[in-house]
């Protein structure tokens, strides 16, 4: 009977505490709500009710959640203009601003999240000769004497953009990627990016890099390829990422280009500098939801 009773008093006491934010004002409620973390609040309180339905689609308490957080790169997506209810979730859920939408870029977790194709001995992973500074880890990919290549595959949306940011806004796509080679032995390195449609096979624009080789007895440093996307037009949703390398004595082992640090980063650039470069302004995004 104590453990019966024990359920009705906290069931009892459960139910005033839901009822209770029935007569708060909806100010008070945004406020109470913009606490909630962020996935729960898209996929558990825009359920309970109407009321907090049109809370959680509305940008006020997305906004004092990333007020809070700091996230000034999904803040700036807000400036935009109206953005459809879904969009304020996938900034705050998946923050695709601003971050690295490549995964793994180290090889701290091995090959994970990489297609690899090898030639040689294949690829193996190391601790990095000399350190990168801002690395997410001090480990590297090494090809061999064949030539080897990695590649990931990068959905846009599912990674949280939206289809009128990207072909309305086009917000710059930055890519960059480190290598370098070892003290002893010289080395290739080559990086291919595509921009794709959805059927993915379409390319809308691309980048390809093949700087010149690294010599033998060299300083170990890494060097930088980096690139901007702009103006690249509407339809984008993949980002092909594949870069390759090799060394240049023919050695057995793994001798060859070292590997980095790897970056896909979508940014939006400040008020003044949307549209520059030759892009009209983009008009405001619709309000409508999809």
């Amino acid at each position: 009977m104590g453990q019966a009773a024990s359920r009705e008093l906290s069931q009892a006491d459960a139910g005033p505490c839901l009822l209770d934010l029935n007569p708060v004002p909806d100010e008070v409620l945004v406020l109470i709500l913009s606490w909630v973390p962020a996935r729960t609040l898209a996929t558990r309180c825009r359920l309970v009710c109407r009321r907090w339905q049109a809370v959680v689609d509305g940008p006020t308490v997305w906004r004092l959640q990333l007020e809070r957080a700091g996230c000034a790169a999904c803040l700036e997506a807000a400036r935009l203009g109206p953005l459809p209810p879904a969009a304020w979730a996938r900034l705050c859920v998946l923050r695709p601003l601003g971050r690295n939408l490549l995964r793994n870029p180290c090889g701290a977790e091995k090959f994970t999240h990489w297609r690899v194709r090898s030639g040689g001995n294949g690829w193996a992973i190391e601790e990095n000769r000399r350190p990168l500074e801002g690395a997410p880890a001090q480990t590297c990919f090494v090809s061999s004497f064949g030539w080897c290549s990695k590649s990931q595959l990068i959905d846009l949306l599912a990674e949280g953009l939206w289809e009128e940011l990207l072909d309305i806004h086009q917000p710059k796509i930055h890519v960059s990627d480190w290598w370098g080679a070892r003290e002893d032995c010289g080395c290739e390195y080559s990086l291919h990016v595509r921009l794709l449609a959805a059927d993915c096979h379409a390319v809308l624009a691309s980048f390809e890099a093949r700087p010149e080789p690294v010599e033998q007895w060299n300083d170990q440093q890494y060097r930088q390829v980096s690139h901007v996307f702009r103006c690249y037009g509407p339809g984008v949703r993949y980002v092909h990422f594949c870069h390759r390398g090799k060394d240049t004595q023919f050695w057995a082992g793994h001798y060859g280009a070292r590997v980095t640090h790897s970056a896909v980063v979508v940014r939006l650039g400040p008020a003044q500098d949307r549209g520059a470069g030759g892009c009209p302004a983009p008009p405001s995004l619709p309000s409508a939801a999809h």
